[in-house]
């Protein structure tokens, strides 16, 4: 008996690991508010793009090493809302928001992050819900870790450009509120998570992430904003395989009801008057 209740009191590092690696994304989120009151906007982008990377690790690891729990899961939320939802508004706010829209900023920093919360509720939502195969290479709605991401692509941008438009409270006002509608909306977005590479293209892949990480060591911003420009370029393809394959399931399911109909008559038996 006493063995078994220390089995249940204590848990594998396994285990732990994912839900380690969540905890680190939630503090790099915040932590880039800290360096966003301290000025160093750098820092606070960094901090936030940690925060997607640690992300993406955590619910792989989870499923590597068998440890994926509900408490890991609403973890995992929480930390997107904090990370990709609180962070990246209170950034923009303290970096122009405040100074050139002052309540009007504040307000649409609200927008932003009560979409991202909207959108993360149904997410956890949609994954109780059965759905066809093809659906799980979509998402509804752009992802919280691209959308903020991409919501701070201009200061990105000012970072290496001496153009003060981006830097202009009034775009980037409009930008966030973009992307909110993005994050809430049912627009299908791809989801990177159903990518296979085939085994013919794994050695140039390989070749591919070396020679980008020589561009992320010089010229990191500029390929952060190619990614996000080339992210948003996806989503009109996104849309246009999704309405297709929603198209062929409808046929599919039509035929099949038919199919069903017809026999259904002719099986019925035949009365005679």
């Amino acid at each position: 008996m006493a063995l078994g209740r220390r089995k249940l009191s204590e848990l594998p590092i396994n285990s732990l690991i994912p839900n380690m690696l969540t905890t680190l994304a939630l503090c790099a989120g915040l932590t880039s508010v800290r360096f966003a009151l301290e000025q160093k906007w750098e820092f606070a982008v960094s901090a936030i793009l940690v925060a997607g990377i640690l992300d993406g690790l955590d619910g792989r690891m989870a499923r590597l090493l068998k440890g994926s729990s509900k408490f890991g899961a609403e973890l995992d939320s929480l930390s997107d809302f904090v990370s990709f939802g609180v962070a990246p508004a209170l950034v923009l706010y303290l970096w122009t928001l405040e100074a050139g829209l002052g309540g009007l900023g504040w307000i649409i920093s609200l927008v932003y992050t009560v979409s991202c919360g909207l959108r993360l509720a149904r997410f956890n939502t949609m994954l109780e819900e059965d759905g066809p195969a093809w659906e799980g290479r979509y998402f509804t709605g752009i992802a919280a870790p691209g959308g903020a991401a991409i919501a701070m692509l201009f200061m990105v941008i000012s970072f290496y450009s001496d153009a003060e438009i981006f830097k202009s409270a009034t775009l980037n006002a409009a930008w966030l509120l973009f992307l909110a509608f993005l994050m809430a909306s049912r627009i299908p977005t791809f989801s990177i998570k159903s990518v296979r590479i085939p085994r013919k293209f794994i050695m140039p892949m390989l070749i591919l992430v070396g020679g980008l990480a020589a561009v992320m060591a010089s010229y990191p911003w500029e390929l952060l904003t190619g990614a996000a420009l080339v992210y948003l370029g996806t989503i009109p393809f996104a849309m246009s395989t999704h309405r297709r394959l929603k198209r062929a399931e409808e046929r599919a399911e039509a035929a099949k009801a038919e199919g069903s109909s017809t026999k259904d008559v002719e099986d019925k038996p035949e009365t005679k008057e």
